[in-house]
């Protein structure tokens, strides 16, 4: 899928006669934000939310209440049923997820056994997850569905949640040859995880408490 998206993406310069001004303006580019990369990875603090997007160093601001609900509820069940079942390990926010081009720190992160037992204690830059939530703002909200989306899908992310904890809605992406395939988006019913398998949950457990512990002690 991503060799495809790459030859449609340089098609049209293969074959023009400024091919080579145009790779050695898009090496320069690359070898500035590879300085730019670096900084950033030397100043940045573990008290920040701080992303590295397109060459620029991104500061997040503090999340509304109901986002921090959401996730607080969300990460509880996910993190619950990883457990129980021996499946892998969860993450939320401050994980900085290291792409070829972008250093992301999505609100939820999941890794699967394998890439779970490649972390340390000390690990700072953490590899691809296997499924990625982003819990949608006002600030985020064209980032959530622009670059992270594409970069999501170009690097082998298998499974994409986007939440409004406003709408108290639930969108869910899986990975296919051509990219992401919206499965669901969902207010009420339930919700099963490909990426986390066996993994069903209602929607209403995201934004309700009561739900959340019916549903945790389903579980248990």
């Amino acid at each position: 899928m991503a060799m495809t998206t790459l030859e449609t993406l340089v098609a049209p310069l293969r074959h023009s006669p400024r091919l080579v001004e145009a790779v050695d303006l898009l090496s320069r580019q690359i070898e500035e934000e590879r300085t730019r990369r670096n900084r950033f990875y030397e100043e940045m603090t573990p008290e920040q939310k701080i992303e590295f997007i397109d060459g620029e160093v991104v500061l997040h601001s503090p999340a509304r209440n109901r986002h921090l609900d959401a996730s607080a509820l969300l990460s509880r069940l996910i993190g619950t049923f990883a457990t129980i079942r021996g499946l892998g390990t969860l993450k939320i926010e401050k994980c900085l997820c290291v792409f070829p081009r972008n250093d992301y720190e999505p609100d939820l992160v999941f890794f699967g056994s394998e890439k779970a037992a490649t972390l340390k204690p000390d690990t700072m830059k953490f590899p691809i997850p296997d499924f990625i939530v982003e819990i949608l703002s006002e600030s985020t909200e064209a980032s959530d569905r622009g670059v992270k989306f594409e970069d999501y899908a170009a690097h082998g992310v298998g499974e994409y949640w986007i939440v409004d904890s406003e709408a108290e809605t639930i969108e869910q992406y899986l990975l296919r040859e051509s990219g992401y395939e919206l499965r669901a988006k969902a207010s009420t019913g339930t919700i099963t995880s490909e990426a986390i398998v066996g993994m069903t949950i209602p929607v209403r457990a995201i934004f309700d408490e009561a739900e959340n512990l019916a549903t945790l002690r389903g579980w248990m």
